[in-house]
């Protein structure tokens, strides 16, 4: 998934928009874009927008409230039976959160006589303090884990933080540190990592730097809060035909020596990491155009 759209769960004229804004994933927000009172209002939009979408691969996940909250569980009860692909558990603080989810969902699909494991999992797994401590805590939590997230906001509000920018509007110390350990944490739980929200819906360019430097490090994805911040990040995270010429002829080099450690190319010595490299973008090619 390039990109994983927000959508207020209580507001039909936003839902809309998502489904026709191209994003590969929306996630029906029931959580921080909800006001207290207008909870049973989201949890009954996302009902009616999973019951009536349109078979268009768009995949759909909920984002449920934070397990410390009155709310989570008829989150859960309500929403399965309505087939959500994935639910985002918000404010994880480890892995255990994770195999607390799964462990409900397994019994609410018994229950609605769905296939076990057929609900995926996703997270955001930094806004708070405690969670940095344990990003190294999500492997093999759960067949159904499969992306991460990370988040600012909430971490700099737990932190009691003024701000999580700098003067020149670059994140500082806590939120670099957040990100970079959601990168290393979901690569080594073996999920996808999902870079997190810019903000300012109105930059375009700082939206498109963000997610050329989340795609260098290792990101495969970026979480958008705008319909517009899709095609942006659709682009970036979409291989160019320069990018897979290059890296098919990186894979034709080592098959045509005989897949040595080592081959030159162009003058540059490859090894084997720089194989994998071009798979992945091969690889990542061919699931975008399927």
């Amino acid at each position: 998934m390039r990109s994983i759209l927000f959508v207020p769960a209580d507001s039909d004229r936003k839902l809309a928009k998502g489904a026709g804004s191209g994003a590969d994933a929306l996630i029906l927000d029931l959580e921080d874009s909800v006001a207290l009172d207008n909870k049973p209002a989201a949890r009954a939009g996302a009902i009616d927008y999973l019951q009536n979408r349109k078979d268009d691969g768009q995949t759909v996940l909920v984002r449920m409230n934070a397990l410390d909250t009155e709310f989570w569980e008829e989150d859960l009860s309500n929403i399965v039976p309505a087939l959500p692909d994935a639910i985002m558990v918000p404010k994880t603080i480890s892995g255990a959160c994770i195999a607390k989810v799964c462990t409900h969902l397994t019994a609410l699909e018994k229950t609605h006589g769905l296939e076990a494991g057929s609900i995926k999992l996703m997270n955001v797994a930094t806004e708070t303090a405690a969670s940095m401590f344990n990003l190294g805590t999500y492997g093999n939590v759960s067949p159904r884990f499969f992306a991460m997230t990370w988040g600012a906001e909430d971490l700099a509000a737990d932190l009691g933080a003024r701000s999580n920018r700098d003067d020149a509007g670059d994140y500082t110390g806590p939120y670099t540190l957040a990100r970079t350990l959601c990168l290393l944490g979901a690569v080594a739980a073996g999920v996808m990592p999902i870079d997190a929200i810019h903000k300012d819906f109105r930059d375009d360019a700082g939206l498109e730097q963000q997610a050329r430097a989340a795609i260098r490090d290792g990101f495969t994805g970026k979480v958008a809060i705008h319909p517009a911040q899709v095609p942006i990040i659709n682009a970036v995270f979409t291989p160019t035909e320069d990018d897979i010429a290059e890296a098919r002829a990186v894979v034709k080099a080592f098959a045509d020596a005989g897949n040595p450690g080592v081959v030159g190319l162009d003058g540059k010595m490859l090894d084997r990491p720089h194989l994998r490299q071009a798979e992945n973008v091969i690889a990542r090619a061919k699931e975008i155009q399927a």
